[in-house]
């Protein structure tokens, strides 16, 4: 077979695979995508721009804009990637994350950015505390304005977990033998399978260690997922709370639903203005 071999999925759509992996991959770093082609080619450029060696595999759900263009022009920089349709995010997640090999993981979407030198604070946070399962950094939001805006990212407790979700999912590096033994995220969640996955991580080997500097951008634009299903997204949040506190803390009743609501309300709003 050549490098770059072009077989058809059992869903019925290609998918292109390159046997020529990074052999010495420190972090396997997964991108699901889907109709991301104004963003998916930013984030390529901010994992391989990294000082510490990775392994890029792209899961696309068969997207239908110039992503295929991007990924063809990447395809000598990938491990893999592959593009048809999935089972959903999650399940793209953990599919990828398979197909790799390096002793660290992470995922990264597709209209999200790596911090220059990011991933090596996150490995070295690691190396440093060998019985932490995860750690993570400080993130930006990037609005499409261009203003960055820090997201709410705390040290780790339990309690402040229990609150709110102080981890930012782009800024996260996890060790492979932790994901694989907790069975990475959970495929039935469809937007807090990050933090359902903060909470498995903790509750089976303790804290996970935070990192105080930036080390990703969360992109903010109108077709993210969170921003059009807040009041999913906060429901699905509250789930996972009581599945691994056994309660559900009275902040989540209170002032943070009138949050959900508003933002819910003007994104809406900002979507009818658009069409």
């Amino acid at each position: 077979m050549g490098r770059k071999d072009v077989i058809f999925g059992t869903k019925g759509s290609f998918f292109e695979s390159s046997e020529d992996a990074a052999p010495a991959a420190k972090v396997t770093v997964v991108v699901p995508s889907f109709n991301q082609g104004g963003y998916l080619e930013a984030a390529l450029s901010s994992i391989a721009a990294q000082d510490v060696p990775t392994e890029i595999i792209v899961m696309d759900g068969g997207s239908t804009d110039n992503s295929l263009a991007i990924l063809r022009k990447w395809s000598h920089r990938l491990a893999h990637w592959q593009s048809c349709t999935d089972d959903g995010q999650a399940a793209a997640i953990n599919d990828g994350v398979s197909r790799g090999s390096a002793p660290y993981v992470c995922w990264l979407n597709s209209d999200d950015m790596l911090e220059c030198g990011g991933l090596r604070l996150l490995v070295e946070a690691l190396e440093a505390n060998p019985l932490a399962p995860a750690a993570y950094g400080n993130v930006l939001n990037l609005a499409s304005s261009g203003a960055h805006r820090k997201v709410w990212v705390q040290s780790f407790s339990e309690r402040k977990l229990s609150i709110r979700c102080i981890i930012s999912q782009p800024g996260t590096l996890i060790r492979r033998a932790s994901w694989e033994a907790v069975g990475g995220v959970d495929a039935k969640l469809s937007f807090a399978m990050d933090y359902d996955l903060w909470w498995r991580l903790y509750r089976s080997f303790g804290p996970l260690v935070h990192v105080p500097q930036v080390t990703a951008i969360n992109r903010m634009h109108s077709q993210t997922k969170t921003r059009n299903n807040r009041v999913a997204h906060y429901a699905e949040a509250i789930a996972v709370v009581r599945r691994h506190y056994n309660h559900v803390p009275m902040k989540w009743w209170l002032a943070q639903p009138y949050s959900v609501w508003w933002k819910a309300f003007t994104a809406a709003i900002g979507n009818l203005n658009r069409n």
